[in-house]
């Protein structure tokens, strides 16, 4: 692990001897839980959010991970998704949305005494891009992984190297980043949207690297990155599964984006239309 794992964990020595671990499910947290747990043992607490704002799936990936790790794990209902500012899914709704979970985190802290709460942001991570990261300055939630120089290829090294098992797991964002901004978010979209993705996982799509399924009401638009995008034009007989699957979760029309993934894809949609409105 070179120097960078030992450097992470003096930050946590430093910090300790208890801290507050904001466990996910995604390799970030986890190598943070990781790390955590082996400069402190016992001092510390991974907490995962409960939200249908993140696939169901990710929550058991927390709760195995503090499993293997040994560390104590809890989840907590932040209630973040039923605050009308998040639910109007408004360009500042990861402000609000982090701000709520970071609030109920640091509030848990105090009452189980633990100090310092502790959360993924790595330095490849863009502020300007991350409204939720404005709500981590100011709520004084600490990001080693950003304040070390740690970008996303070190962190999935080093999740490698300390053994643990999403290390290479693609990239995610909450679901909400699949809606348009500006339109409602609904329970019973989010779920759509979770059902789509894990069908599309479950024909091999995405299980690589990253994908997404973009809610346009009736309309499904699949990102998917340059191999698996070439895999499915070439293959007829997956084209129909995929066709088939997004039709029977409940959407009328599905299509393949030309431009494959792109994080952040619906932002870039919403500024070039304020663009042109303007």
């Amino acid at each position: 692990m070179n120097t960078a794992y030992p450097q992470l964990l003096d930050w946590m020595r430093a910090e300790g001897p208890r801290l507050l671990v904001a466990l996910s499910g995604g390799v970030d947290s986890s190598l943070l839980a990781a790390a955590a747990t082996d400069a402190l043992g016992s001092g510390v607490l991974c907490v995962t959010a409960r939200s249908a704002l993140h696939p169901q799936e990710e929550q058991e990936q927390a709760s195995s991970l503090a499993k293997q790790l040994g560390c104590a794990h809890r989840f907590i209902d932040a209630g973040e998704f039923e605050q009308d500012a998040v639910r109007a899914n408004g360009p500042e709704r990861c402000y609000h949305c982090k701000r709520h979970i970071g609030q109920a985190l640091i509030t848990l802290a105090l009452k189980e005494n633990l100090g310092q709460v502790i959360e993924g942001s790595n330095a490849d991570d863009d502020p300007d891009r991350r409204p939720g990261a404005r709500a981590v300055s100011e709520l004084g939630l600490r990001s080693p992984l950003a304040e070390l120089g740690m970008g996303k290829a070190q962190v999935r090294a080093l999740a490698k190297a300390r053994g643990l098992p999403n290390w290479n797991r693609p990239a995610s964002a909450c679901l909400a980043t699949r809606i348009p901004s500006g339109e409602a978010l609904e329970e019973s979209r989010l779920k759509r949207i979770e059902q789509a993705e894990a069908a599309m996982r479950s024909l091999f799509l995405g299980r690589e690297g990253a994908m997404r399924v973009r809610d346009h009401g009736r309309l499904a638009r699949l990102e998917l990155e340059p191999a698996e995008f070439e895999m499915l034009c070439a293959d007829p007989l997956l084209r129909g599964c995929v066709y088939e699957a997004l039709i029977e979760i409940g959407y009328a029309q599905a299509c393949l984006d030309l431009n494959g993934f792109r994080s952040g894809s619906m932002d870039v949609a919403q500024k070039k239309q304020e663009n042109e409105d303007g």
